[in-house]
């Protein structure tokens, strides 16, 4: 048995979850999101408790087994706190701001790059360097922080480029001098 799968998912104050047919619904405080259960996998609602259980031992009931049981853990905490991402800019002239609906990013090419933010997903941008993706999805708050991410990655020498809060990069040595 799945040992993450097993695990029931436990309800906070707040958050209520239906079901209908093979549609999985979560609504809190920050939103609602929802999720098409696949065949093969059972889901039981109790009162401040959600089980996850499988019918048969088969192999594609045992891999969705523990994935329902996450993507319902993450739905839950989502609509109760939500998720949070940072990414910070490092390089001389690096900066970035956001106008309207889009992420405007002066990362050193010849124009600045414009970065359209979905919807579901809010941006704050906290002395022109530090980025803070939020939203109530975790699968989509990682995404567009992996996008940004991706538009100037930072490179070994110097470190320049966006990467995530907390992140190591490996420095590689320039060039040296001969004896």
């Amino acid at each position: 048995m799945s040992r993450i799968g097993k695990m029931p998912v436990a309800i906070p104050a707040g958050v209520k979850i239906s079901r209908d047919q093979s549609m999985l619904k979560v609504e809190g405080p920050k939103g609602r999101l929802s999720l098409d259960v696949p065949k093969g996998v059972d889901v039981v609602l109790g009162d401040k408790v959600v089980e996850v259980k499988r019918p048969s031992d088969g192999r594609r009931e045992r891999s969705y087994h523990g994935l329902v049981r996450t993507l319902i853990a993450n739905m839950v905490t989502g609509v109760s706190s939500g998720f949070e991402k940072t990414l910070e800019i490092s390089g001389v002239g690096y900066r970035a701001e956001v106008a309207s609906n889009t992420l405007k990013l002066v990362v050193g090419f010849s124009a600045p790059v414009e970065y359209a933010i979905p919807a579901g997903v809010q941006i704050k941008v906290d002395k022109q360097v530090n980025i803070a993706v939020s939203g109530i999805d975790k699968q989509l708050v990682g995404r567009v922080a992996a996008e940004i991410r991706a538009l100037k990655k930072p490179e070994p020498y110097k470190g320049k480029g966006i990467k995530y809060a907390g992140e190591q990069i490996r420095r590689k040595v320039g060039k040296s001098v001969g004896a």
